[in-house]
């Protein structure tokens, strides 16, 4: 399929079946997070499967917005791994944690997209509750879920999914 065909069909599935998503295709959205481009190429990314019965208890704790999904992929990034950037004085302190983290996070869901997966975006959960539930490290800083999976029989595209501004409201000359 064609990219951008990809990219409009796409959107965030909020009715999930429990069928496991296969270990094949797995493997591929995963490489698809690994092999991104990422500042300095320090690659930060970390990325923890959530689809054990315990995991997915423990998910439900942590946030309401997870959809019965058969499988999460918390997208994190190590603060350690990350490129810094000091001298910036608008945005100090900067780091390309987050950011690299998300290019992986968005080149998985599509590759999701690709293979017949669907997926939901989730940032809606406190992330000192994430690494103390999950037993994460300090250093590992929560961005986002992932959650993974296939439609049930209501599933279907949000009506805001088709609502787009035009091309004149996103793109300037400098």
């Amino acid at each position: 399929m064609d990219f951008l065909e990809l990219a409009k069909n796409r959107y965030s599935e909020r009715f999930f079946d429990s069928r496991p998503v296969e270990q094949e295709k797995l493997d591929k959205i995963l490489e698809a997070g690994r092999v991104v481009p990422t500042a300095c190429n320090y690659q930060p990314q970390k990325f923890y499967l959530i689809r054990s019965e315990e995991g997915l208890a423990k998910l439900k704790t942590v946030t309401h917005f997870h959809y019965n999904v058969p499988l999460m992929i918390l997208v994190c990034y190590d603060a350690r791994e990350v490129w810094t950037n000091p001298g910036d004085r608008y945005y100090r302190n900067y780091n390309s944690g987050e950011q690299d983290a998300s290019i992986a996070a968005t080149t998985m869901m599509y590759e999701a997209e690709e293979l017949g997966v669907h997926t939901i975006w989730i940032r809606g959960f406190d992330s000192k509750t994430v690494v103390d539930t999950f037993g994460l490290p300090e250093y590992m800083i929560p961005v986002m879920m992932l959650g993974l999976g296939y439609p049930n029989e209501k599933a279907k595209a949000n009506a805001w999914h088709y609502k787009r501004r035009p091309i004149e409201e996103y793109v300037f000359e400098l």
